[in-house]
């Protein structure tokens, strides 16, 4: 991980101080840093949106781009990826220096021109008709793990993980075949994909905290909303 980018981060997690606001959530010399900034964003009719956004920056960075995923329970997933969209056109403009910053500020700035829409909107369509208009946020995914040395932790960190980004699912174990099943909104099912592959959650063979590198996805695909599953307590 080069030294801009730890630079960077302590920068963030200073601007970013209050509780939850930045979040590192791994980092390695061999991986980069992945972490998750939280920001309130007052859009056109003055109704804060909180905007959760998954920054991955690879060990080259910032001479290659960051990966980016954005979530928010105000937007719709169209609305998610269209930020996402422009937050990655901006990165262009900043390559070979540190950005991450200026991108957060400039989405602050722009968010109701990227958005195209109220997010008041999205609400009462959510509400007025949510068999319609969520049913196409409804994904799901399932995974098929190696194994689990340290599965208590390992089992501790998809619940925080799934709770967090308010997926639904099972984790099953069936003989030596550990799968996970997970549903919810896309742009969650997509994060929760970064941090499975980004994030320490297990221990190699010499008890070293390791990322999961034996890991397959059987499935990732559109459902019906009355299909959702409950997670396992």
């Amino acid at each position: 991980m080069s030294e801009q980018a730890l630079e960077e981060v302590s920068a963030l997690a200073a601007i970013y101080c209050e509780p939850g606001a930045c979040e590192v959530l791994a980092a390695s010399e061999t991986d980069g840093v992945t972490f998750r900034i939280q920001i309130n964003v007052e859009e056109l009719v003055d109704t804060d949106i909180l905007l959760k956004l998954l920054f991955h920056l690879p060990v080259n960075y910032p001479s290659t781009l960051p990966e980016i995923s954005v979530s928010s329970d105000q937007l719709t997933r169209a609305q998610c990826m269209d930020v996402k969209d422009k937050l990655l056109e901006q990165a262009k403009k900043h390559l070979s220096e540190p950005m991450v910053h200026e991108l957060v500020l400039w989405i602050q700035q722009h968010l109701k021109y990227v958005i195209k829409q109220p997010a008041t909107v999205c609400n009462e369509k959510n509400t007025l008709s949510k068999g319609a208009s969520t049913e196409d946020a409804i994904w799901m995914l399932l995974l098929h793990l190696d194994h689990m040395r340290a599965k208590a932790k390992y089992v501790r960190t998809v619940e925080k993980w799934a709770s967090d980004l308010k997926l639904t699912g099972r984790l099953m174990f069936m003989g030596k075949i550990i799968l996970i099943l997970l549903q919810g909104d896309k742009s969650n099912i997509k994060e929760y994909l970064i941090l499975q592959k980004t994030c320490k959650v297990d221990v190699d063979s010499s008890g070293k905290k390791c990322k999961e590198k034996m890991i397959s996805v059987l499935c990732e695909t559109k459902v019906q909303s009355q299909h959702k599953s409950k997670r396992d307590g």
